[in-house]
């Protein structure tokens, strides 16, 4: 893209770049703190561990039936109104979670949980927004960048929700898990109200991807553009066995912690280890798959969820180091996916078909997400944490597999040539 390389145009990056972070630091914050209350308010409401799990799938739901709506408005009309409307909508489903727990009625949970995805799939969608101004061998870095800036917000959620926020809704004289739920519609509404008042200029409509043919074209013509590229190929593989191992693990690890008599001051400090591995490195691993390329870094973070779900599946309950540092690993591992695949997406498809193959790698590892997420319930209760922990160590293992794949393709075309 060099002809964004220009003084205006680097100026505007960093404005892009300034205004994405303002907006997805409280986005963040919000998304863990009603993410990481789910799963034990569910269960209260339910009396079920079961659909406790369920309740915190919601939102990997509710992102994957998001993220090709918001990616057509953002393919017709620009980044900032489908970020709008993204972190509106996840407002509105904060206080429908805030209605449940005051009302005891488990389906508003359900409900309010599926809107907070939304606001999921809008900062997952900000990290392309950050690589539409960038020159193709600094999108890493601008990916990485903006998922680095996620880690204030994302760790003060929990911490926040767990505490503050609960202690605020003792005070007013509702259910104390409303608490971490009215902070998040809070702060969803400033992610909107950010957007909305600075992401001028759009930056996909100054990187010329907007178009209403792009915005049109459907998923059977997307999937073509993206998994006829083995590079694509590796991508998705990549993105979607990241988020399978983070949301099955992290999803039941709260109940896990809890039958373990722990108290959820230490839930949430689990979390909260848990996102900083997820993204405080990113920056990092954004120069390094610039420096070394994204298909090993891809590799890299395969390992990394093999060793993170390993530890977690050998820590008994009523100990902690090891969910403390599995967890760790399973959200550093993540962070090597999603900066080195989404990099890689962003370098090799431009143009108007960039946001709609960026809609489906994106439908794709949240739906796996959402697999995951609803899967893990069924699994504990059938079997146990142990097992859950094991099998996802095993779907870690695929982008080492997949990285191995694309190096023979690449070394059978090289000698064909």
């Amino acid at each position: 893209m060099t002809e964004l390389a220009t003084p205006d145009h680097f100026v505007l990056q960093r404005r892009t770049l300034r205004t994405l972070m303002m907006g997805l630091v409280p986005g963040g914050a919000a998304l863990s703190a009603a993410y990481s209350t789910a799963a034990v308010l569910g269960e209260e409401l339910s009396g079920s561990e079961l659909l406790g799990g369920l309740a915190a799938a919601g939102m990997t739901t509710g992102a994957a039936l998001a993220t090709l709506p918001l990616a057509k408005v953002m393919a017709a009309r620009g980044r900032r109104p489908g970020l709008m409307l993204g972190y509106g909508l996840a407002a509105v489903g904060a206080l429908l979670s805030v209605g449940a727990a005051v009302s005891g009625v488990y389906v508003l949970l359900l409900l309010g949980m599926l809107g907070v995805g939304i606001g999921n799939a809008a900062n997952l969608a900000s990290r392309y927004a950050a690589a539409d101004l960038a020159t193709p061998d600094h999108r890493a870095r601008a990916i990485g960048t903006l998922v680095w800036a996620s880690t204030f917000g994302s760790v003060l959620g929990p911490t926040i929700g767990f505490g503050p926020a609960k202690d605020f809704a003792n005070f007013i004289g509702i259910h104390e898990l409303a608490g971490p739920h009215l902070f998040a519609a809070v702060l969803f509404t400033i992610s909107a109200l950010v957007v909305f008042f600075r992401l001028k200029p759009d930056p996909l409509v100054v990187a010329g991807g907007l178009g209403k043919d792009a915005a049109d074209r459907g998923l059977k013509e997307a999937a073509k553009s993206l998994f006829a590229s083995p590079v694509g190929r590796l991508s998705v593989g990549s993105m979607v066995a990241g988020h399978w191992v983070m949301v099955g693990v992290m999803t039941m690890t709260p109940l896990h912690l809890k039958a373990g008599d722990h108290n959820l001051e230490i839930i949430g400090f689990v979390i909260s280890l848990h996102i900083i591995g997820m993204y405080a490195a990113s920056p990092v691993v954004g120069w390094l798959t610039d420096r070394i390329t994204a298909p090993p870094v891809m590799a890299i973070g395969g390992a990394l969820l093999f060793l993170g779900a390993q530890m977690a599946a050998n820590t008994p309950a009523q100990e902690s180091n090891g969910i403390f540092f599995g967890l760790f690993f399973i959200g550093l591992g993540w962070s090597c996916g999603l900066v080195a695949s989404s990099a890689l997406l962003a370098v090799t498809f431009d143009g108007p078909d960039r946001v709609r193959v960026q809609g489906l790698a994106d439908l794709s590892m949240t739906t796996a997400g959402a697999l995951a997420g609803a899967s893990a319930g069924l699994v504990v209760a059938a079997t146990s944490f142990e097992t859950l922990s094991n099998i996802a160590s095993l779907v870690g293992l695929l982008p080492i597999f997949g990285f191995a794949a694309l190096m023979v393709s690449q070394r059978k075309a090289r000698s064909a040539a």
